[in-house]
């Protein structure tokens, strides 16, 4: 009887200390898929409020939280300055670990990270690109009554005198906008140096510009010309996409491609998350992500604010943007601003 109790009593122990010793592993280990996320989410827009960081940030909450695929509660910080560059030099050093912050971005953590000027120590390779969202185009667009009706017409007035014709962007120098600008006559065998480029603060304002006729030009994405091209002031010369994009008046616009002249630019939105996240957290995202594109709530999110579905996983996204790094480097050197 004294011998049944006693191994009664080891067995519950031997069980007791098997169990703790799991836990403990469990929780050493960063926990398994059901323990994260086990804290509120926050995700960053290193913008003010309204832009596409912003919108693109606030629309992935809002359709995580809605279809309860992450049913922790999720916010969206807004952290403005220098193009993004103010909050990667804080991300990169202070939260390099820390699974609970994303952000989002576009070709500005490339650009930013390979310029001379301005630039910042940190870029997408101190991250982990976790998805990408959406895609965009550049255009090249002028006014309505412009006397330019194609591309090639003004690539050649520019090719013989430069000077006499200016482009405007809504970013730097050596800024999106400016390599969307020059990427065309780059690849038409312009030098891109010889280009006069005026930026201004924003998207808008340079197309107030163009209607100003302070420009002969500007160089944009698509999105932001759609209103005006609708309401008949201006017209887009080409679009950097592969193909005609679809849409009443999309596939209106000719690519450069098609006019013999090889510019492919794709403005992208993603998703990234910290350089050394835990595999339990990069796996969540994975699967978290890949089942939110396919929903109706976010394809109708997408529809709405007139961007194009374009989902690459997290190994294909960072493929992606080392070829876009190539691009970008290479533009940027014929303009003489690379680092």
């Amino acid at each position: 009887m004294k011998f049944k109790k006693t191994s009664l009593f080891v067995m519950t122990s031997l069980i007791a200390v098997s169990l703790a010793a799991c836990k403990s592993s469990s929780v050493s280990t960063g926990g398994n898929s059901s323990s994260y996320p086990n804290k509120a989410i926050s995700v960053v827009a290193p913008s003010g409020a309204g832009g596409g960081w912003d919108l693109t940030a606030r629309s992935f909450t809002k359709v995580l939280s809605e279809t309860k695929l992450v049913k922790e509660p999720m916010t969206v910080e807004n952290k403005p300055g220098g193009g993004g560059t103010v909050f990667m030099a804080e991300y990169a050093t202070q939260d390099k670990a820390n699974n609970e912050k994303l952000f989002v971005n576009s070709p500005p953590i490339i650009i930013n990270n390979l310029k001379k000027e301005g630039n910042s120590p940190y870029g997408y390779k101190n991250s982990t690109p976790l998805a990408q969202l959406t895609k965009d185009y550049g255009a090249i667009v002028v006014k309505a009554d412009s006397k330019y009706k194609d591309l090639k017409s003004l690539l050649e007035d520019i090719k013989r005198n430069p000077k006499n014709i200016t482009l405007a962007g809504g970013s730097a120098p050596g800024s999106m906008d400016h390599l969307i600008g020059i990427l065309p006559a780059y690849k038409f065998g312009i030098d891109p140096t010889k280009i006069k480029y005026v930026s201004y603060d924003g998207g808008s304002e340079a197309i107030t510009a163009l209607l100003g006729n302070n420009a002969d030009v500007i160089s944009t994405d698509v999105s932001s010309t759609l209103e005006f091209v609708k309401s008949g002031k201006v017209k887009v010369l080409a679009v950097t996409s592969p193909e005609r994009l679809q849409g009443d008046v999309l596939s209106k616009f000719p690519t450069a491609k098609e006019q013999g002249i090889d510019a492919e630019f794709i403005i992208w939105r993603g998703v990234f998350g910290p350089e050394k996240m835990s595999k339990d957290a990069y796996s969540y995202w994975e699967k978290t992500i890949s089942k939110l594109v396919e929903t109706d709530v976010w394809k109708e999110e997408v529809e709405k604010q007139g961007w194009q579905p374009e989902y690459k996983d997290g190994k294909e996204f960072n493929s992606f943007l080392s070829e876009q790094e190539t691009q970008v480097q290479d533009l940027l050197k014929a303009l003489g601003m690379n680092k």
